[in-house]
């Protein structure tokens, strides 16, 4: 579990109540004027030979990599958080805006070692809001001035804009923001099962945070200053559910309460209703009969639904199955992995490397 001190825990407490004090994390406010391709870091695009820019690429969500189905243009990769580009650079083009936290929180991971994450150097912040920990993080930066422990408010700084990290070079540098849910406390344990390479980051693994639309979190708390994350997330569009064999309270529910919805006191399964790149929206309790997850909705498609759920979820229609990454994510979220014995060959097959974790950012 993740640990709080009592007077972090009950100070938080309190503010929570009232209004998040939520501040963007660099001095571009751009969002707010509606000038997006100011706001959002561009991507190169190349069709046909020819090279253009789009902005809409560094906004979140399935804004990357087109390609064409039944004469349709899919986007099928997932970016999970926004790319905020630079109001000021040098002479040598090095970004130097200074990035902040966007709420107050402290700081529970500092990677200072570009190399050992896609996300290059990078920084998570833990935020208490209605008791729960909701987690943002900040990638690509030049150097970091903060530490783990770091109790921290809204615009305290954490480091400053670079370009470090995978696929990133010095005209593109930006700022990567991401806003999401822990999905287990036990993550370095799924990790020896199911990742490759070394974890450097223990919990904060971008694996382990499921990222939700920060932007227009932002947004809508700036147009309505009561909106709690609670409120935003259960206002997600649900895109899947996947109902799942009942084992008590998940872990998870546990952590975050307000996702629950119904009384859990016998329930034989769960449903748990996901948008379409598996951020969970909500835990229902249910009397549904089920020995093994299996999808019970999903919204209908004339795309195969691997492309419009990061993979997460085979079939065409409203005919949907989970794929080896969605067993996956349902493992880790309900914690499942632990109730599954290891066959003797997996600790054999495991290859100790030093590489970098299989990330969210890209």
């Amino acid at each position: 579990m993740i640990r709080i001190t009592s007077l972090f825990l009950s100070l938080v407490a309190i503010l929570a109540a009232g209004p998040i004090d939520l501040q963007l994390p660099t001095a571009n406010h751009h969002l707010f004027t509606g000038e997006m391709d100011q706001f959002y870091m561009y991507l190169e695009r190349t069709v046909d030979g020819k090279s253009t820019k789009h902005w809409q690429a560094g906004s979140y969500g399935f804004v990357r990599s087109p390609i064409l189905i039944n004469n349709q243009e899919v986007l099928m990769k997932f970016h999970e958080g926004i790319d905020i580009c630079p109001m000021q650079r040098d002479k040598a083009g090095n970004p130097e805006d200074l990035v902040a936290s966007i709420a107050a929180g402290r700081v529970v991971h500092s990677s200072p070692i570009a190399g050992r994450s896609n996300y290059g150097k990078y920084v998570v912040v833990e935020h208490l809001w209605e008791n729960s920990s909701v987690f943002s993080l900040y990638a690509h930066l030049a150097e970091i001035t903060c530490q783990a422990g770091d109790a921290v408010s809204a615009g305290s700084v954490l480091g400053k804009m670079g370009f470090t990290g995978e696929g990133i070079d010095r005209s593109r540098a930006h700022c990567h923001l991401e806003l999401g849910l822990l999905l287990s406390a036990h993550f370095e344990d799924w990790y020896k099962k199911n990742g490759s390479g070394t974890n450097y980051h223990g919990l904060f693994n971008g694996m382990n945070l499921s990222g939700a639309e920060v932007a227009r979190f932002f947004t809508e708390q700036k147009a309505k200053p009561e909106l709690q994350f609670s409120e935003f997330i259960a206002e997600t569009p649900v895109y899947f559910r996947v109902t799942i064999p009942s084992h008590g309270i998940p872990d998870f529910v546990t952590r975050y309460p307000w996702i629950s919805h119904g009384p859990a006191e016998g329930a034989t399964s769960w449903e748990i209703s996901f948008s379409a790149n598996g951020l969970p929206i909500a835990f229902n309790p249910s009397q549904r009969e089920v020995a093994a997850p299996i999808v019970t909705s999903i919204r209908p498609s004339t795309v195969p639904q691997r492309y419009l759920t990061r993979g997460l979820v085979n079939g065409e229609g409203n005919r949907a199955t989970l794929t080896p990454a969605g067993l996956k994510l349902i493992g880790l979220l309900t914690d499942d992995f632990l109730r599954q014995p290891e066959a003797p060959s997996t600790q054999m097959a495991k290859v100790a490397k030093d590489a970098k974790p299989d990330e969210s950012e890209n």
